[in-house]
């Protein structure tokens, strides 16, 4: 066990309204042996760059071990999240980590915190997708369309105007206006012929929505076009297994780790989950 772990948490702060600030928060998780905290990439530890080096090394091993087991166990990721917040709690990165891990743990409310707070100190408008569905999955569907209407939610491109149509269409579907979800889709990101990270779900999702306006022609031209984004993408069926070698070892002893599973990843690159797949369409 790293002896990190076992530390008592640092005295609470009263004014400091964060979940990793409260009474009752518990000790910070372990770190895996193989983790320094080095592993995270230059513009990560450039930003821990304004924490001493006690917090600096406690920040970073804890954004490994959030980015590392994010995929494998979201709640344990979001401890990981948590534990860093406490002594890098004022740091764009550090609340972006939080927002990302809590969404990918089913927590809306908290990623919904932490990712305002993102915003305002960054400045950065890219997880208003995000944003807008944990609002969604908190029951205010009113108000993930009202975020989807800022100026800045108008101003973005690429994937982040990707995502943040998905989730507006999710809201259309859910008050069972169909066509106003299949107008949502249609942004410039909607294109037959390329394929991006978010392509197979954009096309699906505008493949059901035709579907559910009576357009079947076109939505299995749509459906069509997913398997060949996949392909493309080396996604879905696609992707190359992950293949673990355990040797001759007892079964015990063979059970793998989150560092022999996934490669080691900054928690702030590992984008927490796609608007579209975590509520239902």
């Amino acid at each position: 066990m790293n002896p990190e772990a076992r530390r008592e948490p640092p005295p609470r702060n009263p004014s400091d309204l964060r979940r990793s600030n409260s009474e009752d928060r518990g000790r910070s998780p372990e770190i895996d042996d193989d983790v320094t905290g080095k592993e995270l990439d230059r513009e990560s530890a450039r930003q821990l760059g304004t924490l001493n080096d006690s917090n600096r090394t406690w920040v970073a091993k804890h954004l490994v071990m959030a980015g590392r087991l994010m995929d494998l166990d979201p709640q344990l990721a979001l401890e990981h999240a948590l534990a860093a917040s406490r002594r890098g709690g004022r740091l764009a990165l550090v609340r972006e980590a939080v927002g990302l891990v809590a969404y990918e743990a089913g927590d809306y409310a908290e990623a919904l915190r932490e990712l305002r707070t993102y915003r305002r100190i960054s400045g950065d408008q890219t997880h208003l997708a995000v944003m807008a569905d944990c609002l969604r999955g908190l029951g205010k569907p009113d108000k993930a369309m009202e975020l989807a209407q800022e100026p800045e939610a108008q101003q973005l491109t690429g994937s982040a105007r990707a995502e943040l149509a998905m989730v507006v269409a999710g809201v259309h579907q859910d008050r069972g206006d169909y066509a106003a979800a299949v107008r949502a889709l249609e942004v410039p990101e909607l294109d037959i012929n390329r394929a991006y990270s978010f392509s197979p779900r954009l096309f699906g999702l505008y493949a059901d929505c035709l579907e559910q306006v009576g357009r079947s022609e076109e939505a299995q031209k749509w459906h069509r076009r997913v398997g060949v984004a996949e392909q493309a993408l080396g996604m879905g069926a696609f992707e190359q297994p992950e293949i673990l070698d355990f040797g001759e070892e007892d079964e015990a002893s063979a059970l793998p780790q989150a560092k022999d599973v996934v490669a080691d990843s900054p928690a702030h690159s590992a984008r927490g989950g796609h608007p579209a797949d975590r509520r239902g369409n």
